[in-house]
């Protein structure tokens, strides 16, 4: 009789614990997980419930949840997912629906696409991006005659690989209404023999962009959708949109809402004055994948159309010295306004000059403040005596790899053997501020964060050039490249608490990789690619 009641006791006992047995959503073991954690430590199996990391550690420690799913990762390692500090999203899906240009090798290609291009689509108003003349045999800018010859009545607008400068057809050029006494200023309007020839430079180009055909509410869902897809198959789970305008930041958190737009967006808002009046005075918006509480300011131009702004003249065009695209006092006057709120002010500053003047602008405006995080978008020509200007606190470094090895073929004709010590300097930047981000620019660049991961560790383009790397003494460690992308990256959008690293608490945003960035050799690192991307414990991404 004791025996059967011990036993019916026994029984009951194990039915309680199954019953109280802790529950996830999911479960994964035998992996190789990068938490990312103050420690950099590593785990092979994760538990997820309700969106958030639930619980990491070993296999067996793993064995208390009963999981709705369970994966066996096979191996396979697992990071953070990956944060783009700096990229143009809805830009990405803009240019997915207009002419591409990138990488054509003469001028006469860019015709033959543009050609193609309307053959098929027969726009009325025709938009490109991508060209760039550095990597034509005849590196100059060229002229618009073969375009009005081409299109004598549909204005063309096809703008450089950086953004900062293009060729606009006479047609565009009307309906823009610039003439060779339309205002300059923050820019170039290039005229030659007293006409123009269709190069704008910076400024000037907003005369034809406003004049471009304006998208419908639908080709503007299907950019952000097309956009999120090429992001979520590269494992990008948060992207920093680097200028938006309220109507796209609308439509972008609809998406959201309605479940249709998965990806989490950090986005600047774009500095115009009514950008500035709304968000300024509403004050930071923040929802699950929605953070809207920064504003995308210009210093200057590129340095690939010289139009960054010098402290000496071009080294490769004497007495030029690029341009800031706003004067001092104005840029003051915009960081004093943003200073008063609690919204961040990133500025994008490529030369040596303009760095200078938005570090002395932050620095004075900040230096009785705490934790403001405001950025430098890109520092990519600092001078030397100016790297201290950055701290750890209020002045951050946010850079894009892949423009130094996209740059290098060209950068030092431009700057000269002296100003290229300081340029693209990340190993520097990241000593002075502890921190940094990385992003790519898309679709500057490329979309792919391994590109970017691979150009900051090898210094190199993808066929091992230079051998040893391009200023070598300025490559990141692995792990630093890894932070910058992850829980730096969330630092530097107010996020690290709440993503960036997989620990308890946080959301379950992850990567499941095909290929160990961490182990593979360097020079695999730009071929790895996504297994599946996870955005709140929710795949959102399955390679076929």
């Amino acid at each position: 009789m004791k025996k059967i009641y011990l036993l019916a006791l026994s029984i009951i006992l194990i039915s309680c614990n199954k019953e109280q047995q802790a529950t996830a959503d999911l479960v994964i073991t035998n992996a190789k997980i990068y938490t990312v954690d103050n420690d950099f430590s590593m785990v092979t199996a994760m538990a997820v419930k309700d969106g958030k990391v639930l619980a990491t550690g070993t296999d067996a420690e793993m064995e208390v949840y009963k999981a709705t799913q369970n994966i066996d990762a096979q191996g396979n390692a697992i990071v953070p997912g990956l944060i783009d500090g700096h990229c143009h999203f809805y830009g990405l899906g803009q240019q997915l629906q207009r002419v591409d240009l990138v990488g054509t090798k003469s001028y006469d290609e860019v015709l033959e696409r543009i050609s193609s291009f309307q053959k098929e689509k027969n726009k009325s108003f025709i938009i490109g991006r991508g060209w760039d003349q550095n990597d034509w045999e005849i590196q100059e800018f060229p002229s618009n005659q073969e375009l009005n010859e081409m299109f004598p009545d549909t204005p063309v607008a096809i703008t450089r690989i950086d953004g900062h400068a293009m060729i606009a057809n006479q047609a565009a050029l009307d309906a823009a209404g610039i003439t060779i006494t339309t205002d300059a200023s923050g820019g170039a309007i290039e005229i030659k023999d007293g006409k123009l020839t269709g190069i704008l430079v910076d400024n000037p180009m907003e005369l034809v962009e406003a004049v471009f055909p304006k998208e419908t509410t639908q080709e503007s869902i299907a950019s952000l959708m097309a956009a999120q897809d090429i992001n979520l198959s590269y494992g990008l789970t948060t992207v920093d949109d680097a200028g938006l305008f309220k109507e796209t930041i609308e439509l972008i958190d609809s998406l959201q809402q309605a479940g249709d737009l998965k990806v989490k967006m950090y986005a600047m808002i774009s500095n115009t004055p009514e950008n500035l009046d709304y968000y300024l005075n509403k004050g930071i918006i923040k929802t699950d994948r929605l953070n809207v509480r920064s504003v995308k300011f210009y210093a200057d131009g590129a340095l690939g159309s010289r139009g960054a702004a010098m402290k000496e003249p071009y080294s490769d065009r004497h007495d030029h010295y690029g341009a800031l695209l706003s004067p001092i006092a104005t840029i003051k006057e915009t960081a004093a306004r943003i200073a008063a709120t609690e919204y961040q002010m990133n500025t994008h500053a490529i030369g040596d000059s303009a760095n200078y003047v938005v570090l002395k602008t932050y620095q004075e405006l900040l230096k009785d403040k705490t934790d403001r995080r405001w950025r430098i978008e890109h520092a990519q020509i600092v001078d030397s005596a100016d790297f201290n200007l950055f701290d750890e606190q209020n002045i951050l470094p946010s850079v894009q790899p892949t423009h130094a090895t996209s740059d290098m073929y060209w950068a030092q004709d431009r700057v000269g053997a002296d100003r290229i010590k300081g340029a693209y300097a990340y190993q520097t930047l990241l000593k002075q501020s502890k921190r940094i981000a990385l992003g790519t620019d898309y679709p500057v660049e490329q979309v792919n964060p391994f590109l970017t991961f691979y150009a900051a560790v090898a210094r190199q383009d993808t066929s091992g050039y230079p051998e040893g790397g391009f200023l070598p003494e300025q490559a990141l460690s692995r792990e630093d490249a890894l932070r910058g992308m992850t829980i730096w990256a969330a630092y530097f959008n107010f996020e690290e608490t709440e993503k960036g690293s997989l620990e308890p608490g946080k959301a379950a945003d992850f990567v499941i990789l095909n290929d160990n960035i961490m182990e593979i050799p360097v020079t695999q690192l730009h071929q790895a690619t996504v297994k599946s991307t996870f955005i709140n414990g929710e795949q959102v991404y399955k390679s076929k």
